[in-house]
Formats: C-alpha cells, sequence, structure tokens
C-alpha cells in the first residue's frame, strides 16, 4: 500500500465545505487515478489540512499524483504546502 500526503495551509471552513461536496459528487477518485480510499484531517484552529490518498502501487501513486498537480488550486482545500510519496509500512488498528 502506498499513500499520497498532501498538507494545505490557508485552509478556511467555506473552501473545505466546497472541495468536500465536489468529492462526495464525484462518487469516487478523478478520472485518471486509482486511489483506494482518501481521507481528510482537518485543524480548524490552526486552517491546516492533511489529505491521504490511498494506493495499491508506487505506479497508481505517480500516476494519481500526475492528476492532482495538474488540478487547478482552486480546487483544493487551500495553499499545498507539501506533498510525500510514501509506502505504508505498517498500519495499527485498534
Amino acid at each position: 500500500m502506498h499513500v499520497r500526503v498532501v498538507r494545505f495551509a490557508d485552509v478556511t471552513a467555506e473552501r473545505l465545505d466546497q472541495v468536500l461536496a465536489r468529492i462526495d459528487e464525484a462518487g469516487g477518485p478523478p478520472p485518471g487515478v486509482s486511489a483506494r480510499g482518501l481521507q481528510v484531517l482537518v485543524d480548524e484552529a490552526q486552517g491546516t489540512a492533511v489529505v491521504l490518498q490511498f494506493f495499491d502501487s508506487a505506479e497508481d501513486m505517480q500516476t494519481g499524483a500526475e492528476v492532482f498537480a495538474a488540478m487547478d488550486p482552486a480546487d483544493t482545500p487551500g495553499t499545498r504546502v507539501s506533498v510525500d510519496m510514501c509506502e505504508l509500512k505498517r498500519d495499527v488498528s485498534v
């Protein structure tokens, strides 16, 4: 499993609501993105968000990254601060 971790600053409640509504309406990832899952973490007090995008392979993650990099910044919850391309080494759930 691979996870693309994207950090955003300058996140407002209004912009976040718009992004989440578009995600809900889409019913799945954008064309060309083979993501298995998505998690959106928000710290409203700091105006930040972390988006976790889950992929089966590094190749799927790279293809998805190219699609997301081409997105209009207005389609994101805030200002993109960083992107990490990670391999999930352990997942401990309770």
